[in-house]
């Protein structure tokens, strides 16, 4: 199954991804992608889709999900190391998968994010991203409701 990054959640303060559920009243619908354990988050928490995350290069910015595609012609099958790693294995991780990122600009604590969120995607998604032409096509079919209009 292709993972979609505008539906994969990162929420500030909150440990893991998420999955978009529905929207809510009050909020979005959310599952862990770790356990599927659903929750809600309102208007006052940070809630960020991979797909607008990019990080610096001295060109020009990356989207993760290129980040990611790199990452994983570096590691292979394994998992990226660990955020609790030696910060010398992660930075050299990113020296191989994105040699020209941006030290100024793009932090160890960046980096860190990205191997877990990496190791996530690695374990309970997957790496097959569903494109730019996919998402429309996409969306249309999981709106709630539109079938009956429809008819």
């Amino acid at each position: 199954m292709k993972t979609d990054l505008a539906r994969i959640l990162s929420v500030s303060g909150q440990h893991g991804l998420f999955s978009y559920v529905a929207q809510a009243r009050g909020g979005v619908i959310v599952e862990a992608l770790s356990d599927k354990k659903r929750t809600m988050f309102d208007a006052k928490n940070r809630i960020s889709t991979m797909a607008d995350i990019a990080i610096y290069t001295t060109e020009e910015e990356m989207k993760l999900q290129d980040v990611f595609l790199k990452m994983k012609e570096v590691l292979g099958d394994k998992p990226a190391p660990s955020s609790k790693s030696d910060v010398a294995l992660i930075k050299d991780l990113f020296a191989k998968a994105v040699p020209n990122y941006d030290p100024d600009r793009f932090y160890v604590s960046h980096m860190k994010k990205v191997v877990d969120w990496y190791n996530e995607i690695l374990a309970y998604a997957s790496f097959d991203f569903v494109q730019e032409g996919e998402e429309v096509e996409e969306a249309e079919e999981d709106t709630p409701g539109e079938d009956a209009a429809n008819d």
